[in-house]
């Protein structure tokens, strides 16, 4: 189990589209921005990252990193989480993310990261 291929949307109407993993577990796919982007500086932004291989471990870790392509401003995303299965075999996902934003100099560095 612990399929991340498929449409995932957010409360907010964005959108990520995870494609099949690859034969070495390579994640890929992109981001969609939603309604809540406004008239958006925010573009279709391209993911990628890599998830535990099933046969070897039934609640695979995974991660996959998202280059945001905006149109003044340069940031990166991390997801990083775990796919647990239970009994009934239905799967959950706990994930935690890191978002960096580029900061103007070293002394901006402090606030670049969320």
């Amino acid at each position: 189990q612990c399929l991340l291929s498929g449409s995932w949307r957010s409360d907010t109407g964005s959108r990520m589209v995870v494609s099949p993993l690859d034969k070495d577990n390579r994640i890929s796919g992109f981001y969609l921005p939603g309604p809540a982007a406004g008239d958006s500086e925010l573009l279709t932004s391209s993911l990628e990252g890599s998830q535990q291989d099933t046969r070897l471990v039934p609640q695979p870790t995974f991660y996959f990193t998202v280059n945001w392509r905006l149109r003044e401003a340069a940031r990166t995303a991390v997801f990083v989480g775990q796919c647990y299965v239970d009994t009934n075999g239905q799967e959950t996902l706990h994930t935690l993310w890191l978002l960096r934003e580029a900061a103007d100099s070293p002394a901006e560095d402090w606030k670049a990261t969320r």
